[in-house]
């Protein structure tokens, strides 16, 4: 709502001995009208950001936030930037108390499997087109609506502990994958603010696993803007929480950010305990288990494999990264366009590590012609750090040449 301006009636007796108005004190009074009409129209710039500890005020923080953070104002001005010391009080609650005793309500439309399973299609489809086109895609973004649009009603509605607990855990995973689209585009802060809601949507659905798996998302974003110590405390305290409550491939895959985080601080022997700890929980995931959720699916062997081909790199260790990326099975890139892109820029740094000039040139050009069809930020941070370990050769005509291929065709800068 906008600010309503009541003005004073002025008799017609009274017009003529009315002393007049200034034009200077008009200008000031339509100044304060505007500035009091843009404070009410600004979004808070901490929304989003709070982790309630009572399950009806956790609801009403997440909506409010849903409604804001479409808004250009909010996307350009309205929020301040990511801060890894906001993730404090969320993660220390969640540790504390990672489920709620109960998540029944009462209130408007009740909520039923048809609403629950709307939500979950969503949530796949969302999935789906985030890996064949990145996070700046039409349909991955289209999950905020959703969650403002969908979710937020229900989440008003009507709906037993059971149902509830559902409901919480779907918007939940809704939310994170906002939070990852956003991510995946650069928007930290809009990212930020959707993984400390699904992380306080998991609670509410007392959704321990669920709970990892954000928590373990935060732990990578915050590696990936630079703070891989608190990645890897994040990791770690994800794990002992959920072990005995998450089964084995949720718990795998929180291991083996906790060896991405350790790679980015130099710690080899730390890295490879924890990327061996991650297999070893792989082996006892059972693949067509039922129990298993389906947002954790993506992690096999082969995404293993992949990802420890990363942390060698990481580590400088070119070798070992040639050699776990021989293990990590050909992804479709018509269904994984984005990860194909990345591993090629990261394996194609490791062969630039090993001195191999024409091999990883020849694996960066097949990088970019993937990478040119999806909307990625995060993507193009590895054809950055591969242009960096061209370093060696700039002088090289073919070196140029790329270097130039990847600001024309990726916008790359200079």
């Amino acid at each position: 709502m906008g600010l309503r301006t009541s003005w004073p009636t002025i008799s017609a007796s009274s017009r003529t001995s009315a002393p007049a108005v200034s034009h200077t004190s008009a200008i000031a009074l339509m100044n304060e009208i505007f500035v009091a009409r843009k404070e009410a129209e600004t979004p808070d710039a901490n929304v989003g950001l709070d982790f309630p500890q009572d399950p009806a005020d956790a609801v009403g923080v997440a909506t409010s936030f849903w409604s804001s953070v479409n808004r250009r104002d909010f996307l350009t001005t309205g929020a301040s930037g990511f801060a890894v010391s906001a993730f404090t009080i969320p993660v220390t609650r969640w540790l504390v108390t990672p489920a709620d005793e109960s998540a029944h309500h009462s209130g408007g439309h009740r909520v039923g499997r048809a609403d629950l399973d709307e939500l979950r299609e969503a949530a796949d489809d969302a999935r789906r087109w985030d890996s064949k086109y990145g996070g700046g895609n039409w349909k991955a973004g289209s999950v905020t609506a959703c969650l403002q649009e969908r979710a937020a009603p229900l989440l008003q509605g009507s709906f037993s502990d059971r149902v509830g607990r559902e409901l919480f855990s779907v918007t939940g995973e809704l939310s994170r994958l906002a939070g990852w689209t956003a991510f995946d585009v650069g928007e930290h802060h809009t990212a930020q603010r959707h993984f400390i809601q699904a992380l306080r949507l998991a609670r509410a659905g007392g959704d321990v696993q669920l709970g990892c798996y954000v928590l373990t998302t935060m732990a990578m974003q915050s590696l990936l803007r630079g703070f891989a110590g608190e990645a890897v405390d994040m990791a770690q305290g994800a794990f002992a929480r959920a072990k005995g409550q998450a089964v084995p491939r949720v718990l795998a895959f929180t291991k083996l950010i906790e060896a991405r985080a350790h790679a980015r601080e130099g710690n080899a022997k730390a890295a490879s305990g924890a990327l061996a700890a991650s297999e070893s929980l792989l082996e006892q995931a059972r693949d067509n288990s039922g129990d298993e959720p389906t947002w954790i699916d993506f992690y096999h062997h082969a995404r293993l494999s992949a990802d420890a081909a990363e942390i060698f790199r990481d580590l400088k260790n070119p070798k070992a990264a040639l050699a776990w990326n021989q293990q990590a099975a050909a992804m479709p890139s018509g269904a994984f366009t984005r990860s194909v892109g990345m591993r090629l820029a990261i394996v194609g740094t490791a062969h630039l590590q090993a001195r191999d000039l024409d091999h990883g040139l020849a694996l960066g050009h097949r990088s970019v012609d993937i990478l040119t069809r999806v909307q990625s930020s995060r993507a193009l941070d590895y054809v950055r750090e591969f242009n960096v370990a061209l370093t060696p050769w700039r002088r090289d005509p073919t070196v140029r040449d790329f270097i130039q291929r990847t600001r024309k065709e990726l916008g790359m800068a200079a």
